[in-house]
């Protein structure tokens, strides 16, 4: 068993690992909104609608720019989730890539059958657009967060 990581390595970690994940999560939604014909600012404003209800839409930039807070919030509180596991079960950082991708589908059930159902009553599945979520939800969000995760583990030992 390996040492615990120095604590100088888990803001970093997070950090890095939140902004990464946020980023691409975001970009990938604004492609997703820019094929369905909805503007950047529409759709941040439809996050920050989980918070603020309808009236979010009539915040302009102010609802927009709390939806990409709330959405970066996310972002970290998933890093941390599996950052904190990873510490204490490191075969998540031995197979990161396996882990990281199992996570992304962790992530999105989490998200697509509890947090949006909740959220939004009025959510429905469709297969096309839970297919999309689901390979989202890996590539971009669950691997690049075990693989940060790997790589700051590695550089404590």
């Amino acid at each position: 068993m390996t040492s615990p990581p120095k604590k100088s390595t888990v803001v970093p970690a997070i950090a890095i690992g939140g902004l990464i994940v946020g980023i691409l999560d975001i970009t990938s939604a604004f492609i997703t909104w820019w094929c369905k014909g909805v503007r950047p600012v529409r759709g941040l404003q439809g996050i920050a609608a989980g918070l603020l209800g309808s009236q979010s839409f009539q915040g302009g930039v102010a609802t927009a720019g709390l939806g990409l807070t709330i959405h970066f919030f996310v972002a970290f509180m998933v890093v941390i989730v599996f950052y904190v596991a990873s510490r204490k079960f490191q075969i998540l950082t031995r197979h990161a890539v396996v882990s990281g991708l199992l996570y992304g589908v962790v992530v999105y059930l989490f998200m697509y059958w509890f947090v949006l159902p909740n959220v939004f009553p009025k959510f429905r599945h469709s297969i096309s657009s839970d297919v999309l979520a689901v390979v989202v939800h890996m590539v971009l969000i669950g691997l690049p967060t075990a693989l940060v995760a790997r790589r700051y583990s590695q550089r404590a030992i």
